[in-house]
């Protein structure tokens, strides 16, 4: 069997993070777990090759890679040395205030401030971990092979332009650099669940580009020519979830507009790149 190319892409990022970390592992000794682990992808990523693989197995060898992928979220701390890499939030907050006028995300939810855009901003922004698995759980629940080889590489794709950016250009984010907005504007139930989410597994200096926003807008083009209520439906909490990042303080202004870029440029690539390689783009 040949490598897919989500396996090609994979393979590739697994080989820069060793290179990283075998780098980085004498300022920072606990990158060797992510050389580790990276290593181990690679065998993993070498185990999908056999020949013996059924229908079972094709199915989840296509889901597989980004879940790892996912599940491997965490070693951007080991990378930097939880934080000690140098961040580049003056320059973005530079940036910020040249395109805005002002630092938009300290300043909306003050300039406009709602407790019920609160909630459901923060809804929005909960939501992303519901919304990026959608055209890979219908794919699989459709046992539509050729769909999920093209879903999984663009999902595959944008996280692994996100993390790069994370390990070679950290920004750490509004998160961490600002105050935490008052009382009232946390006081609900999804900013609570967000905040709880963030406290156990954010990865220091993955703000630019926004990830969230990223993913949400592929995972909803990938969704739309499979189920068109599905990714209707996604279209609207990714449009909430590109607000929510900012006015809900965890992304600066041009984090959101940078991961919008980011799935501007991942879709049609994704698609150029599997014709050009001869494999199926799936249709409506």
């Amino acid at each position: 069997m040949r490598p897919r190319p989500s396996e090609w892409l994979l393979g590739g990022y697994a080989t820069v993070v060793i290179a990283t970390g075998l780098v980085r592992m004498d300022r920072y000794p606990a990158a060797a777990w992510a050389v580790v682990a990276h290593g181990l992808l690679l065998v993993l990523l070498g185990l999908f090759q056999s020949p013996r693989l059924g229908p079972a197995g094709r199915l989840l060898r296509g889901a597989a890679p980004f879940v790892v992928l996912l599940a491997l979220y965490g070693a951007l701390d080991l990378l930097s040395g939880f934080g000690a890499e140098r961040t580049y939030d003056v320059l973005i907050r530079q940036w910020e205030r040249g395109l805005f006028g002002h630092e938009i995300s300290a300043e909306w939810w003050r300039r406009a401030p709602s407790p019920f855009w609160s909630s459901v901003l923060h809804a929005a922004y909960f939501a992303y971990y519901f919304v990026v698995p959608v055209p890979i759980l219908i794919s699989i629940v459709r046992r539509d092979e050729p769909r999920l080889v093209f879903a999984s590489f663009a999902l595959m794709a944008t996280f692994v332009v996100c993390y790069l950016w994370f390990i070679f250009f950290p920004v750490a984010g509004p998160y961490y650099e600002y105050v935490r907005p008052d009382a009232w504007f946390t006081a609900n139930g999804p900013a609570r669940a967000v905040y709880g989410v963030l406290e156990r597994g954010s990865s220091y200096g993955a703000a630019f580009p926004s990830s969230h926003v990223a993913a949400t807008w592929v995972a909803a083009a990938m969704t739309w020519p499979a189920s068109r209520p599905v990714g209707g439906a996604l279209i609207v909490a990714a449009g909430l979830l590109t607000v929510g990042v900012v006015y809900c303080q965890m992304h600066y202004g041009i984090d959101a507009l940078a991961g919008a870029i980011v799935a501007a440029m991942v879709v049609p690539a994704t698609r150029w790149i599997f014709t050009s390689a001869g494999r199926t783009v799936p249709g409506n």
